[in-house]
């Protein structure tokens, strides 16, 4: 198992981490096979999503913030992050990528992001 580390700036971030995930794969010298990307956070997740407009990042943060408001007055969770839990949830703790011939293998405008709920934080991705 391999750990990467993966530092966010603000509360509800999503940070790219597929060039760390590729490294990963070319230190292994990986040729084919799959590679498990695991969050082991409870306020965090991780998921696929398109690399090539920074908007499609925004809009799935706005849209998990409509659908998962910060604060509710429902909310029985002490610690005030209820809403993390509840989006980590929804995103996953975890994605597996196909490996062949050493490479991700992700569409065209795939990446791999870490997603940050309850941050900043200093946070490990475990990678299998």
């Amino acid at each position: 198992m391999n750990t990467i580390q993966v530092a966010t700036q603000s509360r509800c971030q999503l940070v790219d981490i597929t060039d760390k995930i590729r490294e990963v794969v070319a230190a292994r010298g990986m040729a084919t096979g799959t590679v498990t990307v695991f969050v082991p956070h409870t306020t965090a997740g991780v998921t696929i999503n398109e690399n090539a407009d920074p908007d499609v990042c925004h809009d799935l943060l706005e849209k998990l913030a409509h659908l998962v408001p910060h604060r509710e007055s429902y909310y029985r969770h002490g610690e005030g992050n209820s809403d993390a839990h509840l989006k980590a949830s929804l995103l996953g703790s975890s994605v597996r990528v196909i490996v062949k011939d050493g490479r991700l293998q992700l569409g065209t405008w795939q990446s791999i992001y870490f997603a940050e709920f309850d941050g900043p934080r200093h946070r490990e991705v475990w990678i299998e």
